[in-house]
């Protein structure tokens, strides 16, 4: 009876302090997580900290050779001879090519015979001058002592004017029979292909036994290019070609070989866009040394142009650094849990860290973000319940 009723109220009594006990510890664990108690630990931080900054302008680039010559070929026939293969170094007057030269040889054969023939013709008119001067020198003596008709002597007056007009018209056609010849004996000299340069042959577009047809456009052979120097020809987005100058700094590192890097300077950026699949490209140039042709011809090249760049300098994670209506400024820990807002001004950023130029020391402390929230297992684990 009564210790009964003393025992259930006892008991009644003590489960209500079990589920106070229980909803404070609740209570607690849910105000830590919520994050209402401001503690240092709920805050990523990092450090102010030297580093090297560069704002970049990127791209991808083809190298090709920054001097280079097509070799052509100015008559028509048949290949005969190639004297080279791709990647022969050659020198300037090597041979490199012959034409089937049959044709011009035969033109040029003929352009002598002609010459020769008219050449004979004008020894033959000087020796018929020479006579219609002597017959012409006569008739003016006999003319003169009156023992010649007027007929004889006009008619050798005019034997004479019609000789040195006939040497006049055979001096013509031999002069146009000369230059003539000399177009073919040129046409001749070009059945044979010389390099017009030194460099390395780079394309072979021509095969032995191949017929060659220059009436209308010079086929071309082969390439010779300079490979000591290579240029870098990259398509820079219209956003970015903006904030390109000429002769500001750029490396770049070739697909195959990421861990060298080649510094240059931009040469030019052409003014005519490219347009592909309607996005708006523009061509941007430099040139690089290649010491022992290491860079090679078609090579893709990963390039950054360096709009600016700071060494050293003092700098922050971007994520640290937010606008306001009074400028910039980072959020630093203080007392009590508390953060407090610091003036910051900035110099080159990357997107990753940011340089600050005023309001920060070296190892200060600035807030990055919040702590992530916690999973609902993640209080068990550690004991909370």
């Amino acid at each position: 009876g009564y210790s009964g009723r003393v025992m259930t109220r006892w008991i009644k009594g003590h489960l209500r302090i079990v589920l106070l006990v229980v909803l404070a510890v609740i209570g607690a664990a849910w105000w830590w997580l919520s994050g209402n108690g401001a503690t240092a630990g709920q805050w990523q931080t990092a450090r102010a900290q030297p580093a090297d900054i560069e704002d970049l302008v990127t791209a991808l680039g083809t190298l090709e050779p920054y001097d280079y010559v097509d070799v052509g070929a100015q008559v028509s026939g048949q290949l005969e001879k190639l004297h080279v293969d791709l990647g022969d170094r050659v020198k300037k007057g090597q041979l490199l090519a012959e034409i089937d030269a049959s044709v011009q040889e035969s033109r040029v054969q003929a352009g002598l015979a002609e010459l020769d023939a008219l050449r004979a013709q004008l020894e033959q008119q000087r020796a018929e001058l020479e006579l219609a001067q002597l017959q012409f020198n006569r008739q003016e003596r006999l003319r003169q002592a009156d023992a010649t008709s007027d007929d004889a002597w006009q008619t050798a007056k005019a034997t004479l004017a019609t000789t040195r007009a006939q040497i006049k018209v055979l001096q013509a056609q031999i002069d146009q029979t000369q230059s003539g010849l000399e177009g073919d004996q040129a046409t001749l000299g070009y059945a044979k292909i010389y390099a017009p340069r030194d460099g390395t042959v780079v394309t072979l577009d021509a095969r032995e036994g191949q017929t060659l047809n220059a009436n209308q456009t010079a086929p071309i052979l082969m390439r010779i290019a300079d490979l000591s120097t290579m240029t870098v020809s990259t398509e820079v987005s219209e956003a970015d070609v903006d904030r390109l100058e000429i002769g500001m700094p750029v490396y770049f590192s070739t697909l195959g070989n990421s861990g060298v890097r080649y510094d240059s300077t931009l040469r030019q950026v052409l003014p005519t866009p490219e347009v592909v699949n309607n996005v708006v490209l523009y061509t941007a140039e430099f040139d690089v040394a290649n010491p022992g042709d290491a860079l090679m011809s078609g090579m893709t090249a990963q390039v950054f142009f360096v709009v600016e760049s700071a060494e050293d300098a003092l700098s922050v994670p971007a994520s640290a650094v937010k606008r306001g209506a009074g400028g910039q400024y980072v959020e630093v820990p203080a007392a009590k849990g508390r953060l407090e807002k610091r003036p910051v001004k900035t110099g080159v950023t990357d997107r990753v860290r940011v340089q600050i130029t005023d309001g920060l020391a070296e190892g200060d402390t600035v807030v990055i973000g919040k702590v992530q929230a916690q999973t609902e297992d993640e209080p068990r684990r550690r004991g909370l319940f």
